[in-house]
């Protein structure tokens, strides 16, 4: 939304069904106790605790990495992949890491055509602050489904993006096609 003028209330999307979702955020808070130490890398955190995976919207583990939902997608389905062991950067990792994570990328690009069938994706890399990585310490990579005129009138005008399935719901569905392919 843009900066209200002076004296001027902000523009209110109004959205009464996320009600239920914030409730149980704050009983699920509630629920897990106090917090634990992080390691600053939610991707590594999510890495030492595969116990969590289905919380934390980890589509597939492997041995090397995770295929995961960003918790703060750009578009409904939006994946992220990341090697197990954490690096600032891609040339950080030996070859044989690289190759890996590649492997990853195919994999999740993979799953994406095949769970949404998208017209096309966005795969990138945000490698350090200043090129727009999230977590910096801790390279990955970006999925992005793309379907023609997904960016309409709420995001142009309302600058607002529309994610229209929950989380929990778009795992389930990954993990749904990830079992159907063997994958992970």
């Amino acid at each position: 939304m843009s900066t209200p003028e002076p004296g001027r209330a902000p523009d209110a999307l109004h959205a009464p069904w996320r009600m239920n979702y914030l409730e149980s955020l704050d009983a699920a808070e509630k629920k897990s106790g106090p917090p634990t130490a992080s390691s600053g890398s939610f991707l590594l955190d999510y890495w030492r605790t595969p116990q969590d995976d289905l919380k934390n919207h980890v589509v597939v583990r492997t041995v090397h990495g995770l295929i995961l939902l960003n918790k703060y997608p750009y578009a409904n389905g939006h994946l992220l992949v990341a090697l197990g062991e954490a690096r600032p950067t891609l040339l950080d990792y030996e070859p044989a890491q690289r190759a890996q994570l590649w492997k990853l990328v195919e994999a999740a690009a993979d799953l994406m055509q095949r769970t949404l069938e998208p017209q096309g994706i966005n795969i990138g890399i945000n490698q350090g602050r200043a090129a727009g990585a999230g977590v910096p310490q801790h390279f990955h990579a970006h999925l992005v489904p793309r379907w023609g005129g997904d960016v309409n009138f709420m995001a142009v005008v309302g600058n607002v993006r529309v994610i229209p399935a929950s989380l929990e719901a778009m795992t389930d569905r990954y993990r749904a096609c990830a079992g159907r392919i063997g994958l992970g």
